[in-house]
């Protein structure tokens, strides 16, 4: 039985770039890195206080063709985006804060959508123009 996703990679146009805004953005502060098949550097960062490579980590790595335009069509086979829990609708606002304090593109939110009762959520852009989303529901019981 499979019983969740590990880590999931990104391609990106900068390390240089990408690396400090998902750190930033997640506030995840560990990191460690490996060499990709390709002899690529690859950087995966986690949440504080975790495991090195725990479940749910991401890792950055550079393009190594340019077979995929840029900025990123989340239409084209491949990846749509990439949801981020967060514990509270405050922390949703406050990274919201965040984005608009960067000039990050903000697709939509921070507003109540109608996918779960309480899902709460902000759509955004990363650099390369790859979406991404904050978001939060209440647990399961408590919408009941």
């Amino acid at each position: 039985m499979i019983s969740g996703v590990h880590h999931t990679d990104l391609v990106v146009t900068s390390l240089e770039r990408s690396l400090p805004f998902y750190r930033e953005l997640l506030s995840w502060t560990e990191s460690g890195e490996i060499v990709g098949e390709l002899g690529e550097r690859v950087v995966y960062i986690w949440p504080p206080g975790r495991e090195p490579y725990w479940q749910g980590s991401l890792g950055l790595r550079e393009k190594q063709s340019d077979a995929h335009g840029v900025p990123f069509d989340r239409y084209a086979v491949g990846l749509h985006h990439i949801a981020f829990f967060v514990e509270s609708r405050g922390a949703v606002d406050e990274r919201a804060d965040w984005l608009r304090s960067r000039n990050v593109e903000i697709e939509s939110g921070p507003k109540e959508y109608d996918y779960i009762p309480g899902y709460y959520a902000v759509f955004f852009y990363d650099p390369d123009g790859m979406k991404l989303e904050i978001l939060h529901h209440p647990p399961r019981e408590e919408t009941s």
